[in-house]
């Protein structure tokens, strides 16, 4: 004996169900909204409304906080230190996240070879990714050494002597680009690890057929694999650029901003006008500021890269 289900009451419990489903998955993903709105949405608001006041890291009894209005903005116009810094953040972009890109790539394509032992190369690449950049800048430092340093000794060697010693942290031409060395051989294992994701993804059928009509390797690379990873290479360069801005803890340890601001970032501006010199009303000023830039130029970036696809 079978039993028939009216067509409405079927209806109305699959309504039911997905009802129950959506209520589950917001249960679940409250929790990170929370801690994106306190962490997150809330010390924005706060950075917004400070911008407009003259407020001070420690409050002074005898000097209350008051509403100044555009002064803070008005502030940055003159402010040569956060020009060189948006200069440095500006320059630290345009060559680290192209060149860390292309050499991502080019490394996720060498390990995704079916070749022994290429497990160990993976964990080679990505493990400067999973070490503190703390402990990473200090290495770097003495590798920078200009008396007994390791890259010194290499350069001296190669060269007969004829070249070096050079003081790469302490030289206003030489300490920004070694600072965006040391970040692309620090960071490129992340992007690699993405972009084997993106070419473990692509159907092998696709390069069964461009070899059926006769592309060889390269011709399969730009044909086949720079189009199935156009995605991929968006999310990469968004992300690698808005890193790129949050520039600071390699600059912190190994240059402080000098010299001359040769290395000075935008954050780490910020942070010494916010703790440093207790600044926090133009300290927040520049950080809505700098938010509003970097915002900007991930959607234009974005935007860009989705018409060139």
């Amino acid at each position: 004996m079978s039993v028939q289900i009216h067509p409405k009451a079927a209806s109305s419990s699959q309504m039911g169900w997905r009802r129950a489903d959506q209520r589950a998955g917001w249960l679940f993903i409250s929790p990170a909204f929370l801690i994106l709105f306190i962490f997150l949405v809330i010390p924005f608001l706060m950075a917004v409304f400070f911008s407009f006041t003259d407020q001070r890291l420690i409050p002074n009894p005898n000097l209350p906080t008051s509403f100044v209005g555009l002064r803070n903005f008005e502030r940055m116009l003159g402010d040569e230190t956060l020009h060189h810094a948006l200069i440095n953040n500006f320059l630290f972009a345009l060559i680290v996240v192209p060149t860390q890109t292309a050499f991502a790539l080019f490394l996720a394509t060498l390990i995704n070879q079916r070749l022994r032992g290429v497990n160990v190369f993976r964990t080679i690449y990505f493990s400067p990714v999973v070490t503190a950049m703390a402990v990473i800048a200090i290495v770097w430092s003495f590798l920078y050494n200009p008396g007994e340093g390791l890259i010194n000794a290499f350069i001296g060697a190669v060269s007969l002597g004829q070249w070096g010693p050079y003081s790469w942290l302490s030289d206003t031409r030489l300490a920004l680009p070694a600072i965006m060395l040391m970040s692309i051989w620090q960071g490129v294992g992340f992007q690699m690890v993405i972009y084997l994701a993106g070419l473990q993804d692509i159907p092998e059928q696709l390069y069964e057929a461009a070899q059926i009509d006769g592309a060889n390797r390269w011709q399969q690379f730009v044909g086949v694999t720079l189009p199935q990873l156009r995605n991929t290479t968006i999310f990469i360069m968004i992300a690698t650029t808005i890193l790129s801005f949050r520039l600071f803890d390699q600059v912190e340890v190994m240059t402080q901003g000098g010299p001359e601001d040769a290395t000075m970032t935008t954050v780490l501006h910020i942070v010494n006008e916010g703790f440093r010199t207790l600044r926090i009303g133009y300290a927040s000023a520049i950080s809505v500021v700098f938010f509003l830039i970097v915002l900007a130029i991930s959607i234009l970036q974005r935007v860009v890269l989705t018409e060139e696809g």
